[in-house]
């Protein structure tokens, strides 16, 4: 009776703590996607005042002025979705701030402004936090995926409604950048030598053939003794 009961006190810890450690992972996960969230709010909120400083300078871009609001609509809306849905807004998001910043580099005054530079520099610190929370929550996300899926764990983590967590695949704004490489006028390519060693080799005059000196009087004297002998 005693070793029975002592069974059944060793299974009850047993799923006690199971079940304690998948909650601590739950709420972990759920506290690191509220950091994500109140970056990305942040990034929403200067987007605007950035769009209305480049559109001083560049008013005939109003179709790309256009899709960056609409982008962030759309983002806005996502916040209430999954991450899967939340990842694929923003990053369509950070591809329109890029074309943004594409077209503020052709404009000198506007890089010159004050308030673009402090808006730029806020969105840059932001989307640097951005990240980071995206790495903290991806972690945490990681560790429990892993732990309700390792037996004999996962036999129970369904019943007691702790569900699969997505990855929060969020897109730099910098990582799209193409970097400028400039080779210089002289480079050729490989290729090209070849033919131009076969275009110069066409060109070049042949070579005619030495003639041979005509033989001398004394040469053919005694070419004819020898023949004689």
């Amino acid at each position: 009776m005693w070793i029975f009961l002592i069974i059944v006190a060793l299974i009850a810890v047993w799923l006690i703590s199971m079940f304690n450690s998948l909650v601590i992972l739950k709420n972990r996960v759920d506290e690191s996607a509220s950091d994500i969230n109140v970056q990305l709010k942040r990034r929403h909120d200067l987007i605007p005042n950035l769009v209305n400083t480049v559109k001083g300078y560049a008013q005939h871009e109003n179709e790309l002025f256009t899709r960056v609001t609409e982008a962030r609509s759309n983002a806005v809306a996502a916040g209430q979705g999954d991450m899967q849905q939340k990842a694929q807004a923003e990053n369509m998001l950070s591809s329109t701030l890029r074309s943004l910043f594409a077209v503020a580099e052709n404009y000198p005054e506007l890089k010159a402004n004050q308030n673009f530079l402090a808006l730029q520099e806020e969105l840059s610190d932001t989307e640097n936090k951005v990240m980071a929370a995206r790495r903290f929550y991806n972690t945490n996300v990681r560790d429990y995926n892993i732990r309700r899926e390792t037996f004999p764990t996962n036999l129970f983590a369904t019943q007691f409604n702790f569900t699969k967590r997505e990855l929060f695949e969020l897109e730099d704004i910098k990582e799209k950048e193409v970097p400028n490489v400039d080779f210089g006028n002289n480079a050729q390519p490989a290729s090209a030598q070849p033919m131009q060693n076969e275009a110069h080799s066409d060109t070049k005059p042949a070579v005619e053939p030495t003639p041979m000196p005509e033989p001398s009087q004394d040469d053919q004297s005694s070419e004819n003794r020898d023949q004689n002998s």
